[in-house]
């Protein structure tokens, strides 16, 4: 299964399920981040982190870490 670290600039993929636990989660979760939703890979820093993703209508930017528990298709 892929994580949202390992999707490349210009794709897009849908998220199968948010893993973690607690407010980590949650605080993915009220970001929009939900099950069957569309993300579309922006921009990636040199370093690899932040990666800047579009979904929803808004731009957001996440961690490694946060999109490592992010599984998609």
């Amino acid at each position: 299964m892929r994580t949202l670290r390992d999707v490349r600039v210009g794709e897009k993929v849908r998220v199968v399920k948010v893993h973690g636990h607690g407010c980590m989660r949650r605080r993915l979760m009220d970001m929009g981040i939900t099950k069957n939703v569309e993300i579309y890979v922006r921009k990636v820093a040199p370093l690899g982190d932040p990666i800047e993703v579009n979904l929803r209508g808004y731009e957001l930017s996440l961690r490694k870490d946060d999109a490592d528990i992010i599984n998609v298709i």
